[in-house]
């Protein structure tokens, strides 16, 4: 099975030597997307609503280079320093994905990559065959 690897313009993962996302039959696997702005700094330290905010949309953003979107998810994973912005999530789901819903797993962890970091989103989306990969 062929598999491409995703850009984004910036790509804050390169330094790390880790793909945003990667292509593979059908499917595109995002990589955890948290709340780094263009700087490669983080969005909003210490404000729940302004991380989870620049997390979906640099999930979107690595989607839409991938070739995907947002209404094509079909998988999440969640990471959340806090399991008390729960409540938030289900606003942010209503949000950012529409029915039918995407499976979901979310876990509470003690820390993530930078100790400012309060939330990660890694997705599992359907992939247009026909898509050409782009620098979003």
């Amino acid at each position: 099975m062929r598999h491409e690897q995703v850009h984004t313009d910036p790509d804050p993962y390169a330094p790390y030597l880790l793909s945003q996302a990667i292509r593979a039959g059908g499917f595109l696997f995002v990589s955890g997307q948290a709340a780094v702005g263009d700087d490669g700094g983080i969005v909003g330290r210490g404000d729940f609503d302004a991380q989870a905010q620049q997390a979906f949309s640099n999930l979107e953003r690595a989607l839409q280079a991938g070739g995907s979107s947002l209404g094509r998810v079909v998988k999440v994973t969640v990471f959340l320093t806090s399991m008390a912005y729960v409540d938030k999530m289900v606003e942010l789901r209503r949000k950012w994905f529409s029915a039918p819903y995407p499976a979901e797993t979310m876990v509470e962890v003690s820390a993530l990559y930078s100790p400012d970091a309060m939330i990660e989103i890694e997705a599992i989306a359907l992939a247009d065959d026909a898509a050409s990969l782009r620098y979003a």
